[in-house]
């Protein structure tokens, strides 16, 4: 279950009142407005980390936001089960929160996977190869995977910020020089999923590599 541009508040009132027609305007307020504060605070860290926090504005109005709450049925059984494959997110930035049933697994630059273990009182924060290639290669974009066992569902909520169509994913100067040479090169990030859902972008273990690598 999803809610596009939740955002905008017309967008996230209009959701609100599929679930609650008499409205509810606390939750409301909360998807509209809290959750894309916290996403603002992680990115402008993030730009001030690199120096670069000059782009913040234009950066944060390039992008959309997407919402999406989600249920990993638990298998069952002891044996682990894949609940959602492994794949690296396509977009800027993900936030997730969820409750305290084990299953995100992530994989570190050296290849080896582990554990996220869950807290009520913590969100779960990764890039998108979207903004791999804004920083340039600075951050890295793990490859995640949900691998359930037991009884227990898992249920968690995703706050996604996506590039908005027609805007171009492009490394700021500032990011590139002898030593860290552009590695990729502008492109639209729609474009980009349209190449990454054909059956060619599929083969790739870097779609964004074979789509866009200098």
């Amino acid at each position: 279950m999803g809610i596009d541009d939740v955002d905008i508040p017309e967008k996230a009132e209009s959701f609100v009142k599929t679930l609650w027609p008499q409205g509810n305007p606390k939750f409301s307020e909360f998807i509209c407005k809290a959750i894309g504060e916290l996403d603002h605070m992680v990115r402008r860290m993030v730009l001030e980390s690199l120096g670069v926090e000059k782009y913040y504005d234009k950066h944060i109005e390039s992008t959309n936001h997407l919402l999406r709450v989600m249920k990993y049925k638990g298998p069952q059984t002891s044996e682990a089960k894949i609940g959602l494959n492994s794949h690296t997110d396509k977009n800027i930035l993900t936030m997730l929160h969820q409750n305290q049933v084990a299953g995100l697994e992530v994989q570190t630059k050296d290849g080896e996977w582990f554990d996220v273990k869950p807290s009520l009182n913590s969100f779960i924060v990764m890039i998108g190869d979207s903004f791999l290639a804004w920083v340039n290669d600075s951050l890295h974009s793990p490859f995640h995977r949900v691998v359930m066992t037991g009884n227990d569902a898992q249920y968690s909520v995703g706050l996604f910020s996506v590039p908005k169509a027609g805007y171009m994913v492009k490394a700021p100067e500032e990011l590139v020089d002898e030593e860290h040479p552009l590695l990729f090169k502008p492109f639209d990030h729609v474009k980009f999923l349209d190449f990454y859902y054909t059956p060619e972008g599929q083969r790739y273990e870097s779609a964004l590599k074979a789509y866009c690598g200098a």
